[in-house]
């Protein structure tokens, strides 16, 4: 049987974008109304969290030889043979050759064909890395629970509740039309990365009509006859307790934004773009399937989230890597397609990220918990390339190496979160209330962007 409480978790699951109060819309002021009336093109930004801590030293790699040499000196046993890795088509900023990973031939053909870039050496930091030991550090660095609250809310120094991708939505919420449905489209469930103070995540699923939350209360069973029965005796009630009251307000909210949602992906477009059969790959499908069909939920501006889990590689990384990886390049090849088929590539970033980067040394197994490491951004959007940021030299004396192979990054999660943020709609004058720490790193007012990598 369902408890009361699991009840509730189910209906708040489903997402409801929660009312703006008088005061709440007083605090952000007119500019939100002047971006609604300026801001009539779609943009959907999709997170993709990589929940464990990849080991991207050993996805994107260098090739010069000399360089190639220091990594293999360093990696000892997690080391690649050079002869099996992706070299790029081009060089980096740096001049540097890089590859990738065996088993990422589809994101190699991204890249090398202007439709993904590299970020490297990225990380959590709350003021640049100067390797002076008085340096100011976040919280819980290389702790699971700490790295991977501070990606996804962009708060460094103490646990948050809210994500930058909440608080991106509680200043554009008004681009999209008050249906119930937020702008959050979650495949993984809750999460912070979405969650604001006015908006909060619409959990859905694979499944052709994207049910969440209170599946089965449509079905024609006899569970689905019996749910159905229960939620409409609760909300034939007149309740007197205020709680009461409010958690059948959002009780009925949520039904109805389900029907709305449903009813809208029931009329998707029909893909011929291929996906896989794995979980990432059909989030990704569904993910399609929902942008397919933003007129009729009346959005221009969604984020999305979809976690792939299962990277916290202390031992046998190699073979978990080549089993991994192949999903993570294959399925954004068949998204990338798949945008391409509803003419909307241009309009979409797909970005990544995860706890933290893996130490260069080995444990023996595999590798352990460390700091900076390298992303992947998608999109018709991107330019220059094919990376950005500083791909480190990998040697026993590295200044970067602060301690047992953990390379500190050389460029801060807000210099990379505010390129997206700026180019999803986010004014510049509202820039540090989604990323309180960036004007240690960027200045928003700055007539040039923060990395560079996005166009528009």
């Amino acid at each position: 049987m369902t408890t009361r409480r699991q009840f509730l978790t189910h209906s708040c699951a489903l997402g409801v974008a929660l009312p703006t109060s008088l005061g709440a819309l007083s605090q952000l002021g007119l500019s939100r109304h002047a971006a609604a009336q300026s801001a009539t093109d779609y943009r959907a930004l999709i997170c993709v969290l990589l929940a464990g801590g990849n080991d991207s030293y050993n996805m994107v790699l260098p090739f010069d030889t000399d360089a190639f040499a220091g990594y293999q000196s360093v990696r000892s046993d997690l080391a690649l043979n050079r002869g099996d890795l992706l070299p790029l088509a081009s060089d980096d900023a740096e001049g540097r050759r890089l590859a990738l990973h065996p088993a990422m031939g589809g994101l190699r053909a991204l890249i090398d064909q202007g439709d993904a870039v590299l970020l490297n050496n990225v990380g959590t930091l709350l003021e640049p890395f100067s390797g002076d030991p008085s340096q100011r550090l976040p919280l819980g660095l290389f702790s699971h629970l700490d790295q991977i609250n501070q990606w996804q809310t962009a708060i460094m120094d103490a646990r948050s509740a809210r994500g930058w991708g909440g608080r991106m939505a509680d200043r554009l919420s008004e681009l999209n039309l008050a249906n119930g449905i937020s702008m959050n489209i979650s495949l993984s469930g809750s999460n912070l990365f979405q969650a604001g103070v006015n908006t909060d995540s619409y959990a859905i699923d694979t499944t052709d009509e994207g049910a969440a939350g209170l599946n089965g209360y449509a079905e024609d069973t006899d569970f689905g006859r019996f749910r159905r029965s229960a939620v409409d005796a609760l909300l034939g009630t007149e309740p007197t307790h205020v709680m009461r009251r409010e958690y059948q307000r959002r009780l009925r909210s949520a039904l109805d934004g389900q029907a709305v949602f449903a009813d809208a992906l029931r009329s998707s477009v029909a893909l011929t773009t291929e996906f896989g059969t794995d979980p990432f790959s059909q989030a990704l499908r569904q993910v399609a399937r929902v942008i397919s069909v933003r007129d009729a939920l009346g959005t221009t501006r969604q984020t999305f989230f979809v976690t792939v889990g299962g990277w916290d590689h202390h031992d046998e990384v190699l073979d978990n890597q080549a089993r991994m990886l192949p999903a993570i390049s294959d399925g954004l090849v068949s998204l990338r397609d798949a945008l391409t088929e509803l003419g909307v590539f241009d309009q979409v970033t797909t970005f990544t990220m995860s706890d933290f980067g893996r130490t260069l040394t080995s444990n023996g197994r595999g590798s352990d918990h460390g700091w900076g490491g390298h992303h992947v951004i998608m999109g018709g959007a991107v330019q220059g390339g094919p990376a950005f940021g500083l791909y480190p030299d990998i040697t026993a004396t590295s200044p970067l190496d602060v301690g047992r192979g953990i390379y500190a990054p050389t460029t801060s999660v807000d210099e990379y979160f505010a390129e997206l943020a700026l180019w999803f709609g986010v004014a510049p004058s509202e820039l540090d209330q989604v990323l309180p720490n960036v004007r240690r790193f960027y200045t928003p007012s700055a007539s040039t962007q923060p990395l560079g990598f996005l166009a528009g």
